[in-house]
């Protein structure tokens, strides 16, 4: 049998996580997550895709993490800074450190890595 060092995903067939912000942190609305964590590696390393409901929320990122909208309409603002309107297509990394709020406007999915 040969293993092999590559993976094709997709979603089909596999249960979501469900989850929330914590309650602390929801600024507006009821958003809902739904997460297909796809791949664990080695050194706290994640991938796999992140759905979100619209609401709005305070995010702490402790993490490094890059991610690719698939679809949705979602807003992320730095504390202090400018709003950033992301669509299906944009692409983002939120350095650990990063302070601010995540808004999703419309229904957002997206794939990510994450490295802890």
């Amino acid at each position: 049998m040969t293993v092999s060092n590559f993976i094709t995903f997709g979603i089909d067939g596999v249960e979501p996580e469900l989850g929330a912000p914590e309650p602390g942190r929801i600024i507006s609305g009821d958003p809902q997550f739904r997460t297909w964590n796809l791949e664990e590696a080695e050194g706290g390393l994640y991938c796999g895709i992140w759905e979100a409901t619209p609401g709005k929320w305070r995010i702490v990122y402790e993490e490094w993490e890059y991610f690719s909208l698939l679809s949705g309409h979602s807003i992320v603002t730095e504390d202090g800074g400018e709003p950033v309107h992301l669509k299906a297509g944009d692409r983002m990394i939120l350095r650990p450190g990063f302070k601010g709020t995540w808004e999703v406007v419309e229904t957002t999915r997206k794939d990510y890595v994450i490295r802890l």
